[in-house]
């Protein structure tokens, strides 16, 4: 099959989609399909270069939205060439263009929401959400009525989302998701992390790998570690991450006036060893978001045979329980630090065997193959059976 993936932006700093969308056609042209990709990016963006797949970028308007037109013109003419459009992420233009030049066309189109109708946003920011919902009543919901289905990572995902907007109109679909780890994981990773960062030499690393973002529970993972930092000196907390929200100052104030500022290091973006040489040098994954639809970085965690230190809002931590990969909590500090707890108390053979039992869960769950196979055979089952489906059923492949 011949597809094309639509996407805001490719900038590996906007996080878990791009990435996703990177992994995705790796997968698929290992499996014998062709992947294009459609982005409101500038035309000479630094990051398009190194992308492992033929780009068209469009440019955009400078507001966030990403308005272009000439997205819109370019998939009337060319839509015929590609068996399927992917659409990953809402809210901005490049999901109405796609409807826009889509929906009197024989061609059809899929939606990945990656989280985007999560209720989490409705609770947290209802100012941002009234304006979504006028928005959906104006274009997205359209866009999503006329999508041949909404395709989510895990099933609490697809559970989620009707509680936010009314789905009704629309085939969900959970496909999955995952990476593909690099073939290039290896003890030396490590080294190279630690000359990066000598502090982190001779120390017990706690690693937090994400954005620096209000949702991703910072604030929350710097007051826990300064509730346990007595506990053992060799203990380090690593923040590495690409401070997209200007959260570094505050977070380092905080953790000045906890006194742990000596205790935690500030690595900006990993990116290629060094991202997974910190995942090599941990002990342990935290990450105590209020929000994710999958989180592609504890998959990275996972394949690196490192557990993790999640909450329940991360919507694969039944995965994480079940398989025993790591411990999982509530969203608050009380939550955090006796997880933190719970890691320190446990000895070197538990701590060996809950890493092993990490790998075990990303290959049993968390491959991209397994999504990237879900996804073709989706189209096709779609494309065989064009109307003649149920379109308020929910289907899981597992």
């Amino acid at each position: 099959m011949k597809l094309l993936h639509l996407i805001r932006s490719l900038d590996p700093v906007t996080g878990g989609p791009s990435e996703g969308v990177r992994q995705l056609c790796v997968a698929h042209a290992r499996l014998g399909h062709m992947c294009d990709v459609g982005t409101l990016d500038a035309v000479g963006a630094p990051w398009l270069f190194e992308f492992p797949a033929n780009v068209h970028a469009f440019g955009s308007s400078r507001f966030t939205y990403g308005y272009s037109l000439r997205l819109t013109k370019w998939l009337s003419t060319n839509a015929e060439v590609y068996d399927a459009i992917i659409v990953h992420g809402m809210w901005q233009y490049h999901g109405l263009a796609a409807w826009r030049a889509l929906r009197h066309s024989s061609r059809p189109y899929f939606i990945f929401p990656h989280g985007m109708l999560d209720p989490w946003f409705k609770r947290v920011y209802p100012i941002k959400h009234f304006k979504k919902w006028l928005y959906w009543q104006l274009f997205e919901g359209r866009v999503c009525r006329a999508a041949r289905a909404l395709l989510f990572t895990t099933a609490e995902e697809a559970a989620l989302a009707p509680k936010s907007f009314s789905l009704s109109g629309t085939h969900s679909i959970v496909v999955g998701y995952g990476i593909e780890p690099p073939s290039t994981i290896r003890s030396e990773q490590a080294s190279l992390f630690l000359a990066a960062f000598p502090v982190c030499n001779n120390k017990r690393l706690i690693l937090f790998l994400s954005r620096i973002h209000p949702k991703k529970g910072c604030d929350i993972l710097l007051k826990a570690f300064s509730e346990v930092a007595h506990r053992d000196p060799a203990i380090h907390l690593v923040m590495a991450g690409p401070d997209e929200a200007g959260l570094r100052s505050q977070l380092e104030a905080l953790a000045a006036d906890a006194g742990i500022s000596d205790r935690v290091t500030w690595t900006g973006m990993l990116k290629g060893d060094l991202k997974w040489g910190a995942l090599q040098a941990a002990e342990v994954f935290a990450l105590f978001s209020h929000q994710e639809n999958f989180g592609i970085v504890i998959a990275e965690s996972l394949a690196a045979g490192r557990p993790v230190l999640i909450t329940k809002c991360i919507n694969t931590w039944q995965t994480v329980r079940n398989e025993g990969a790591g411990f999982v909590g509530e969203d608050t500090i009380e939550s955090a630090t006796n997880l933190l707890n719970r890691w320190l108390d446990l000895d070197h053979a538990a701590r060996d065997a809950m890493g092993k039992g990490a790998r075990a869960c990303f290959l049993n769950h968390f491959h991209i193959d397994a999504s990237a196979t879900n996804l073709i055979r989706t189209i096709q089952d779609m494309q065989t059976e064009e109307t003649h489906f149920d379109r308020t059923r929910l289907v899981e492949r597992t």
